[in-house]
């Protein structure tokens, strides 16, 4: 059907145009998209075998859903999404403020106008990107803004009686007919807002002021709330969650893999910093580790939750930090080093909600901790586990590196500006470092290898092993009993 040739009723009827409720329009492209193997909710990772099912189970159910979970799960995202499942374009009244549809339309706007017009009432197309409506609840948030209310000014330009319910201007929900409607963080909004959105989720219809308005608007809403909203903020009354069809539970991804992806998609790098930064695999790793050990700590308060939005952050601060240093330094390019990690703490302490404890030891500290956590968790699947070839009693692959910085009782810094050159050259130092990548790791290539390194000497120093200290400029490897031995 060409929508270009279709300008009025008449022609929209000759053309044998069926309407169809929204919630259908979205159970039949799903099917459809089921049908033929296709991925309806592309670029969201980590639910294909738990809350895509249950979405798409809602969908052919036609129920309005409420997407609950904490910060960083995709929930809006996934709501936004169900856009493609739209039909690409439907005909509207022209003029109508609530999209009638001109087959079954509902205003008293559309009515009147197709009563004295006929089939010569003109239309018009609206396209799926333009019925998406989305409203955030905050405290301030009135049945006005969201249903509507009487307009004074449009009463007394029109010169009507308040009495006229051509004097209604709608709120955001009649606007949004025959469109999505997605409600942010439900819980925050006020009980006696939530009641007024009962006889739109149970009949579709909307009550304003005194008038006594029939609209049976068509509509799919999605709710989204946080677990932690319920006891802190609000909650959602009951009588609104029994009309809600599905209430589907969210989750931060299960494994590195998936929070890898999503980090990569998300990152928005500019495209120099791409070419000139070079980023271990392991360097991506260790990011997505820091916030599995967030979500793990006690000083993290776990029901606030760890956003997806961390290591998104996390990264580019990451990325910033080695650019950053080789524009300082004159390089060329440059590869991410371990050191570069601690230029990703604003990004952690501005996204964590410490819990008294967290408080106590402070966030730049819980940061910093969360970085060599991280590194002590990965370490075992690279090099063999120190901790059990000590209980064995046995010789460590390590005990040539710990001899050399105890021979070296200064040890080495590792300042933060260092250039690539001086920086390989430290590390390259330690030539039993080159011994335990050949055995262990035989296969990194030279830029890999650094980071390696480094990785392994890190790991030393939170197996106790070797003394790392942070200072202004850059961080210093020691044996570990060295200051007892200087008398410090």
């Amino acid at each position: 059907m060409s929508i270009q040739n279709i300008k009025t009723l008449g022609e929209l009827k000759k053309a044998n145009y069926q309407s169809k409720s929204i919630k259908d329009e979205l159970r039949d492209n799903l099917i459809a998209n089921i049908k033929q193997k296709k991925t309806s909710f592309e670029g969201v990772h980590g639910y294909e075998n738990t809350v895509i099912p249950e979405l798409e189970r809602a969908i052919l159910s036609r129920h309005n859903i409420n997407l609950l979970g904490l910060r960083g799960q995709a929930k809006t995202r996934l709501a936004r999404l169900m856009l493609n499942l739209l039909d690409e374009y439907i005909p509207v009244v022209k003029g109508s403020e609530i999209n009638d549809d001109p087959l079954n339309p509902i205003s008293r706007y559309a009515l009147e106008l197709i009563k004295e017009k006929g089939d010569n009432t003109p239309i018009t197309w609206l396209h799926r990107s333009d019925r998406f409506a989305e409203k955030l609840a905050t405290p301030d948030v009135t049945v006005a803004d969201i249903i509507g209310d009487v307009d004074p000014i449009k009463a007394a330009n029109l010169k009507l009686s308040y009495a006229d319910d051509r004097v209604i201007h709608y709120g955001m929900i009649p606007r949004a007919n025959r469109c999505i409607f997605v409600i942010n963080e439900l819980p925050d909004l006020q009980a006696r807002i939530q009641v007024a959105l009962f006889n739109i989720l149970q009949e579709g219809d909307i009550q304003i002021r005194g008038f006594k308005l029939r609209l049976p608007l068509d509509m799919q809403f999605v709710f989204t709330a946080n677990p932690e909203d319920y006891t802190n903020r609000g909650s959602i009354v009951t009588p609104l969650k029994d009309r809600i069809g599905s209430q589907i539970l969210t989750h931060y991804p299960k494994d590195i893999e998936t929070a890898r992806t999503i980090t990569a998609q998300e990152s928005n790098l500019v495209k120099n910093q791409a070419i000139s930064v070079y980023v271990p695999e392991l360097a991506r790793d260790i990011l997505e580790q820091i916030v599995f050990e967030a979500r793990e700590s006690e000083f993290i308060d776990a029901k606030s939750g760890v956003s997806a939005r961390l290591s998104i952050t996390a990264f580019q601060n990451l990325i910033s930090t080695a650019e950053r240093r080789m524009l300082l330094s004159g390089d060329k390019k440059t590869s991410i080093r371990l050191s570069d990690f601690l230029g990703i703490i604003p990004a952690i302490t501005g996204k964590v909600e410490l819990v008294y404890e967290g408080e106590q030891e402070g966030a730049a500290k819980v940061a910093f901790n969360l970085i060599g956590a991280a590194v002590k968790s990965l370490f075992p699947e690279f090099f063999p586990e120190i901790e059990k070839l000590q209980k064995q009693d046995q010789e460590t692959p390590y005990d040539a590196i710990l001899s050399w910085f105890f021979n070296q009782q200064d040890g080495f810094e590792l300042l933060d500006g260092l250039r690539n050159k001086e920086y390989q050259n430290i590390l390259d130092a330690v030539s039993p470092l080159d011994d335990l990548l050949g055995e262990h790791q035989p296969k990194l290539t030279k830029e890999d290898s650094y980071f390696v390194k480094e990785f392994v000497l890190w790991a030393l120093a939170e197996y106790k092993q070797l003394n790392k200290n942070r200072f202004t400029e850059g961080i210093t490897f020691k044996d570990l009993y060295s200051g007892f031995l200087n008398g410090i």
